[in-house]
């Protein structure tokens, strides 16, 4: 129930727009990578990684949206601890469909197996380490430890990632060194959230562009099939 002392202010309702404009966005264009893919494994994976990231960043972004209207408690803090982990393992999970991406976008190319080893063990790592209830996802409290850990080892999954989107540079004529800096711009301003935002809570802002550049992601994939 809404709090009679509680009053949104404009930065909340933006987040709110913001917030139900990406699970739309994601929601539709994960839909018409299925309508449109002719049975095309690649716009079929472009499906799958599309939902799994809308339906994760859900779990963190909706008790988000219920803050900004209805103010903070303890039902609404344990939801976005929740949240948290999950859209931490789908976001995991998004980054392995990325691997196999690569693969159907560039078959004339081959992806160095050590790539594709250091990918797999670090999200394995990293998923592994989500599940761990020393990370008091729970709680307020957190665990910065864990946290340094699991998001360093995600960091060396991203750059396995990107290393595959410089070999393959404009192949084909995608352009798809785009990606490059969609991954680049998503993890620098996902790593200091992840680590400063319960002490410095603006550097949350920074999940907008975040944001952002996952809807270049999808949208690079949308450009392919269309």
């Amino acid at each position: 129930m809404k709090s009679d002392a509680y009053s949104p202010k404009i930065f909340d309702l933006f987040e709110v727009i913001f917030d139900i404009g990406y699970l739309t966005f994601d929601l539709i264009a994960g839909i018409l990578f299925f309508i449109f893919s002719k049975a095309n494994p690649l716009f079929i994976l472009y499906g799958i990684l599309t939902l799994t990231l809308c339906f994760g960043d859900a779990f963190h972004l909706i008790p988000r949206v219920k803050r900004a209207l209805y103010g903070s408690n303890k039902k609404i803090n344990r939801q976005l601890g929740l949240g948290l982990q999950v859209s931490s393992i789908t976001m995991t999970i998004f980054y392995i469909l990325l691997l196999y991406i690569w693969k159907l976008t560039f078959p004339e190319l081959k992806a160095s197996f050590i790539i594709e080893i250091i990918v797999w063990i670090t999200c394995i790592i990293r998923i592994f380490i989500c599940f761990l209830p020393q990370n008091n996802w729970l709680t307020n409290d957190g665990n910065m430890k864990l946290s340094i850990i699991r998001n360093s080892v995600f960091a060396i999954t991203g750059i396995g990632i990107i290393i595959l989107y410089i070999i393959s540079g404009d192949t084909n004529n995608y352009n798809m060194t785009r990606m490059v800096w969609a991954i680049i711009i998503s993890f620098v301003c996902y790593l200091p959230v992840t680590i400063f935002s319960k002490k410095y809570p603006k550097i949350g802002m920074l999940m907008i562009p975040k944001t952002c550049a996952y809807i270049w992601i999808i949208v690079m994939g949308l450009q392919i099939l269309f």
